[in-house]
């Protein structure tokens, strides 16, 4: 059964009240409540004094989670911008850092930040441009970075671990191409989609498609010289690749508006779902466009974001009216796809690119709304439950919420200031490890000789504390919720 999830029934969930909280505030639930619903706090949240080289930029928490909100954090990777790094970012739902890792490269950027399954372990995985695919494990240390195969060079858009262990890639391709048959030169170029997938250990091919070979260029609705970023025809841009129940692919391609099933050994198309020349009837709200994410759940349906409720004149895709998550329900005897349940914001985003969908483990839902910048978590019914707001210059393709517990291999980190006689102002964080639960200052004669001083709750990415002593080095220790000592810092002497 079809479910419209309107702009108006959103408005309702919302209400009023909707209240904003600036990454990293401190400020008490009472306070912020007061002054956040007067306008939305948006604070720089770095660089840490204990990790003066971390400057992850802000997020605008613009509506608080809802306890039906499901567990877990929110994984996403903001492009570099004038008020914070860009890199792989792990917030709360109260927008403060887990974890943050910085590129430091001008052009380099992270993409496509989640958990996945490798051997058995959840693992973080990315995709670093130019060109790199990487794996990091639960203690935040790199145990695989791959390359495309074959003198190609990798895309950004997809990467997935199979369940089989293996890596789905995407590659972006310029061959020679006549395109006298869709308006263009004699003598130009197409930019074709790759899909390759690798063996994780060995970097071998297992499997290459090459999309000119099965996807003509008469399914496209771009058009030659449109696209500043493409020489030629940029005809097919795939940006998503999923496995289906049958262990064939499932390949999202934005400038034919469709969904190819692809046979995992011969590469031959199964069928097309929308576009041009889709193989199933698309019942009304079914029909998408530059679509993003197509992802086959576990009851049968597919997840598609769809950038765009879009109008059709003549059977091409014309305005961009709102961007949307969709759910769709495919009867493969009868060939007809069903609009099942979509989700729209109550702001109307406008997502011209990126974008995704995640149908969490409890039913909801959360989208990364692309270049629309809000992330947002639904019921399952539509009731928003949860928005999140990027600046323009931070945008991140994608979002997701994972459950994570990370353990990092290096030790907490910590600063002392002495601010006035024997007062000594303490900065505490330990990058990425969830489990702390508070902070013990230590200090002593000598390094070796620390006694304890205070225990603090842990307060967001960093803790700062007060204490009284004239010996001349701390530490600290963090601690778990039974009580236990997770790590220790080095002892630091106290700064003027």
């Amino acid at each position: 059964m079809r479910q419209k999830f309107t702009r108006r029934r959103f408005l309702s969930a919302v209400g009023a009240g909707a209240t904003y909280l600036a990454l990293a505030s401190t400020v008490g639930c009472e306070l912020a409540e007061r002054i956040s619903r007067a306008k939305p706090a948006t604070t720089s949240v770095g660089p840490f004094r204990s990790r003066p080289d971390l400057s992850p930029p802000a997020v605008e928490v613009a509506k608080r989670a809802h306890e039906d909100t499901a567990p877990g954090y929110i994984f996403v990777a903001p492009e570099k911008g004038d008020s914070g790094q860009g890199g792989s970012l792990i917030i709360d739902n109260k927008g403060q850092v887990i974890w943050f890792r910085p590129l430091w490269g001008t052009h380099e950027r992270a993409v496509n930040f989640e958990v996945q399954t490798y051997r058995g372990e959840p693992v973080l995985t990315w995709a670093e441009t130019p060109g790199d695919y990487v794996i990091f494990d639960s203690s935040y240390r790199e145990i695989v970075r791959l390359e495309a195969a074959n003198s190609y060079s990798g895309d950004h858009h997809e990467f997935l671990i199979s369940p089989q262990d293996t890596a789905l890639i995407t590659i972006y391709n310029a061959v020679p191409q006549d395109l006298t048959s869709v308006g263009g030169s004699r003598y130009s170029v197409a930019i074709q989609g790759i899909v390759q997938e690798l063996d994780i250990e060995t970097g071998d091919v297992l499997f290459e498609w090459h999309s000119l070979e099965h996807v003509g260029l008469d399914e496209s609705y771009s058009k030659p010289g449109e696209d500043a970023d493409y020489p030629g025809i940029d005809y097919l841009h795939i940006n998503s690749i999923d496995v289906d129940h049958d262990s064939n692919l499932l390949i999202s391609a934005r400038k034919t508006s469709a969904v190819y099933k692809i046979e995992r050994n011969s590469g031959e198309v199964i069928w097309r779902l929308g576009g041009k020349k889709s193989d199933f009837e698309m019942a009304p709200g079914a029909r998408f466009a530059y679509q993003h994410d197509a992802r086959r759940l576990p009851d049968g349906t597919i997840s598609i974001f769809d950038n765009g409720t879009t109008v059709f004149h003549n059977g091409f895709p014309e305005a961009i009216e709102e961007s949307r998550a969709i759910v769709l329900e495919l009867d493969e005897e009868r060939m007809r796809a069903s609009l099942v349940r979509e989700y729209t914001h109550p702001d109307k985003q406008q997502a011209d690119a990126a974008g995704n969908m995640q149908v969490l483990p409890n039913g909801n839902v959360f989208v990364g709304w692309g270049r629309g910048l809000a992330i947002s978590e639904f019921s399952k019914g539509g009731e928003l439950l949860f928005d999140d707001r990027l600046q323009p210059e931070n945008r991140s393709y994608k979002a997701f919420r994972f459950s994570w517990s990370g353990y990092p291999s290096d030790r907490p980190a910590a600063v002392a200031e002495r601010t006035s006689g024997e007062e000594v102002r303490v900065y505490a964080s330990w990058n990425g490890a969830t489990e702390v639960e508070s902070w013990e200052v230590l200090a002593g004669p000598r390094v070796g000789q620390l006694k304890s001083l205070v225990k603090v709750p842990r307060d967001g990415f960093e803790t700062s504390m007060t204490v009284r002593t004239s010996d001349p080095y701390l530490a600290v220790h963090a601690k778990d919720r039974w009580g236990r000592v997770l790590g220790t810092s080095k002892a630091v002497e106290p700064r003027s």
